[in-house]
């Protein structure tokens, strides 16, 4: 029998010693605020007197019939049932009836919004989010987990409650295209590490990822045919900080497009030309004017055999293969040709070139992108162009719109996640420098309306994030380049100019760190921002 604590008690009382009180239980924190996530909503209507917390009878319902509204609320109960322990069954919704919980429903929701916006309410019954499709009701989710603790991130059961704050928010983008750039060429990411990234950039209501698959240091995805761009251009990368080789076979790929189109995001391939080839190079005589391989290239910047040999039948028999392959497996309408840094060719073969490879993309279904050298040659209709360098003389970018084309703005000099914050952040040896040091407040501090002259209104798609990855080697560093930047670029091109705040914005962005925490991005601490004592 235990006796230990009854005689420390009568001992303490015979000395006149006081008996310490029991702890005060810690209260409950606040629910977070309506208007606290990233990117601003266009309007927020807080209402105090009202709210929900998530309990053991909550369940999670959708509308019957509309299999990608079932599958988003499974996976939402996913995200949530490990970390509440509540057993949140996925149920269709009952007419006129309403169940306790969050209610995910498509139709009757304001034209107005487009595809993407959402209305969310919470009262004393629940979370309501209604959408015109399943994928304003994702972009909905995505804003009610950014509204509930960060712990409802983790793998295993946390300690309630689970509070969701009264109001009503209503969201739709400002941009149609909110895009980022993921270069797999330089270094190699794996499927897994490619999946993480997706996970983490559709939480900023990112919606295409244009993977950077092939450059002159390497090739990364799988051609029928053409064995040896993956044996030979798939063993290279960048030597710096340790090659990462590697390449995705058809089936790896069409998993990263799966897995993308899970969280509503839009896959685009890159296959870089006319420069850029020095992996191809490699890997295929015939690709060379001379007939002789290229030595494999593990530098940076350019090769010193960088361009196709554009005078030869074989390398346009070679291209139409590759996009005809890469169309198949790619469903969403766009393909990347790349096109930039040509200067090594004439202006003459340059367009020859582009016309040629613009009729294989349209020959096989898809609407072309290219960066924005590729003004100077492609037919704008349809395209998508990735501005870069803003250049006020380029009358081919101003002219674009009017042709029927729009551009992509992803100014290098605020928008390229591969710079450095500052000299050695976030570590010496990660990111670069040439367009100059990217703080947070530059990567927030632009509009993509006014980044070229004559370009503006419908002229513009939206906003692309690039991450090269000459000096990036693994996604940790992913990570510390790309967040806390990426959410103020998602934010300029979903949200509504009106709401564009400095001030506001940092404070938002400080209240993501405790998800970055639990999630394990290893983000950077910017000076900028006011982060929460871990």
């Amino acid at each position: 029998m235990r006796r230990t604590a009854p005689v420390v008690l009568a001992v303490t009382l015979a000395a006149g010693l006081a008996v310490p009180a029991a702890a005060a239980p810690t209260p409950p924190a606040p629910p977070i605020p309506l208007g606290q996530v990233v990117p601003a909503p266009v309007s927020v209507h807080a209402n105090t007197a009202v709210g929900y917390t998530l309990s053991p009878t909550s369940v999670i319902s959708y509308d019957l019939g509309n299999s990608a509204t079932r599958q988003v609320a499974q996976w939402l109960a996913g995200q949530l049932r490990p970390s509440t322990g509540y057993p949140l069954p996925v149920v269709p919704a009952v007419p006129f009836v309403s169940l306790p919980g969050i209610s995910l429903a498509v139709g009757g929701a304001d034209p107005s919004w487009g595809s993407e916006g959402y209305r969310l309410a919470v009262d004393n019954g629940g979370v309501h989010i209604k959408a015109n499709s399943a994928n304003g009701v994702y972009d909905g989710v995505q804003t009610l987990l950014q509204l509930l603790p960060a712990k409802f991130a983790a793998k295993t059961a946390q300690r309630g409650p689970w509070p969701v704050a009264g109001g009503e928010i209503v969201d739709y983008p400002r941009y149609a295209y909110r895009g980022a750039v993921l270069d797999v060429a330089r270094h190699f990411f794996t499927v897994a590490e490619v999946e993480r990234y997706l996970d983490e950039v559709s939480r900023y209501k990112i919606n295409y990822l244009q993977l950077h698959l092939t450059d002159s240091q390497g090739w990364r995805i799988q051609i029928d045919g053409w064995p040896r761009l993956t044996s030979v251009g798939g063993s290279s990368g960048v030597s710096a900080g340790g090659v990462r080789a590697g390449y995705y076979t058809q089936a790896d790929y069409e998993q990263i497009v799966r897995y993308a189109a899970a969280r509503f995001i839009t896959v685009i391939p890159e296959i870089e030309g006319p420069a850029h080839s020095n992996a191809a190079l490699a890997s295929y005589a015939e690709l060379n004017c001379d007939g002789v391989a290229a030595p494999l290239f593990q530098g940076v910047g350019p090769s010193p055999h960088e361009y196709l040999c554009l005078g030869k039948d074989i390398t346009y028999t070679f291209l139409d293969d590759v996009i005809r392959q890469v169309a198949a497996l790619t469903p969403g309408p766009y393909l990347s040709i790349g096109g930039d840094e040509a200067a090594g060719v004439s202006a003459a073969d340059y367009a020859t070139y582009i016309h040629r490879v613009q009729a294989i993309v349209a020959k096989y279904g898809k609407k072309l992108v290219g960066w924005q050298e590729s003004a100077a040659a492609i037919d704008p209709a349809g395209a998508l162009i990735g501005l870069w360098i803003p250049d006020p003389d380029d009358t081919r970018l101003k002219a674009a719109p009017a042709a029927g084309g729009k551009l992509v703005m992803s100014p290098a000099f605020t928008a390229y996640m591969d710079m450095q914050y500052a000299a050695d952040k976030p570590a010496a040896g990660v990111g670069n420098n040439w367009a100059g040091y990217i703080e947070v407040q530059d990567a927030y501090n632009w509009d993509p309306n006014t980044v070229q002259d004559g370009v503006s209104g419908s002229g513009v798609a939206g906003v692309n994030i690039p991450l090269f990855t000459e000096y990036v080697h693994s996604p940790a560093e992913i990570d510390s380049l790309v967040f806390p930047r990426l959410p103020a670029i998602a934010e300029l091109g979903w949200s509504p100019p009106s709401t564009h705040d400095w001030n506001s914005f940092r404070t938002r962005l400080a209240a993501q760190a405790p998800y970055w925490d639990q999630t394990g991005v290893h983000f950077y601490r910017s000076p900028q921002i006011p982060w929460p004592t871990r």
